[in-house]
């Protein structure tokens, strides 16, 4: 009976991996929402909350410059800080002149 169940559940598993490209375990998953993503991204980089584009920058640099995997980091610590620095400046109102900059 037991093995029958557990059967079952890893059929249900594959066939719900296989229709919706993940796991039934990684749906159930939270979100941090769009502020945690924020609080965290300026932790990471060691920034106040009104910090500019100019410090937003040379905090990404600095934090590179530490978790490069040249300097025994890692892959996944530079994509995080990368994708701590652009959540950051995307959420900067840009004015025409630093559209030009930034292009």
């Amino acid at each position: 009976m037991f093995l029958r169940l557990l059967l079952i559940f890893v059929l249900i598993c594959v066939a719900w991996r296989w229709a919706l490209g993940q796991w039934p375990w990684e749906a159930l998953r939270i979100k941090p929402s769009k502020s945690q993503q924020i609080f965290r991204a300026r932790k990471l980089l060691e920034i106040e909350e009104g910090a500019d584009r100019k410090v937003i920058k040379a905090a990404h640099r600095r934090l590179i410059a530490e978790v490069h995997p040249d300097k025994g980091g890692s892959n996944a610590q530079v994509h995080e800080a990368d994708a701590a620095r652009d959540l950051l400046l995307a959420e900067l109102p840009k004015d025409d002149a630093e559209k030009n900059v930034d292009q």
